[in-house]
């Protein structure tokens, strides 16, 4: 089994329920605080709510993507949107262990995640000692941000 964490953010709909439902979906172990953060990358939409899971999981890396991709549409998502722009639902696989893949399609860690402090703070308040492959740990990202 390989512990990985899933950022999960929404902002069209009932957000809230529909992270929740998400995390139950792919199987969460436990869920950080969910968070209001601003949008990021495309600022003309509304604010999201995000959060970060974290879940055991014996599938390997693509097949977990195909899972989390599987359960955005469950949920209403489609990909028709503007990238980084409104959602109903957006799964990110951010760790998988401690392994790093880059494969077409798939990057873990999630390329963004160290620019990114609404997944870095749920990310740490999982696991204060996390280490991003090949970036250091959670805490001096989130340092650096600041």
């Amino acid at each position: 089994m390989t512990r990985a964490y899933v950022g999960i953010g929404a902002n069209l709909g009932d957000r809230e329920a529909v992270i929740r439902r998400a995390a139950e979906l792919i199987g969460a172990s436990r869920l950080s605080t969910i968070r209001e953060t601003e949008p990021w990358g495309y600022a003309d939409q509304p604010h999201f709510l995000n959060a970060v899971a974290e879940l055991e999981t014996d599938l390997p890396p693509r097949a977990l993507l195909d899972r989390l991709l599987e359960v955005e549409r469950e949920l209403g998502r489609t990909r028709s949107e503007p990238r980084f722009g409104p959602r109903t639902i957006d799964l990110d696989l951010l760790l998988y262990g401690r392994e790093t893949v880059n494969e077409p399609g798939l990057r873990v860690p999630h390329p963004r995640l160290h620019e990114r402090r609404f997944a870095l703070e749920p990310l740490a308040e999982l696991d204060p000692g996390l280490e991003v492959p090949g970036r250091g740990p959670v805490a001096a990202l989130l340092a650096a941000l600041d």
